[in-house]
């Protein structure tokens, strides 16, 4: 459990995650919310945060995940 948030916790890892998080919310909240955005409307800032939490969530398993499979991997034999 150390080693997955050493990894999830680690400089490349959380950058990645974070323009991930940056782009994909992004997207998100204009999908989601932009027509309040546009019409002077408030905006539910729970979603907006949610936009930015859950890539970023999704980026750093997927990436803990890959680096611990990559680790584990036998050497190919050729």
């Amino acid at each position: 459990m150390r080693g997955i948030l050493r990894l999830a916790l680690s400089g490349r890892v959380v950058r990645n995650a974070l323009l991930v998080s940056a782009v994909v919310g992004c997207i998100l909240n204009g999908v989601n919310q932009g027509g309040r955005i546009l019409n002077g409307h408030d905006v539910s800032w729970w979603h907006v945060l949610l936009n930015f939490l859950v890539p970023y969530a999704v980026a750093t398993y997927s990436a803990v995940r890959n680096e611990r499979d990559r680790r584990e991997e036998p050497p190919a034999q050729g």
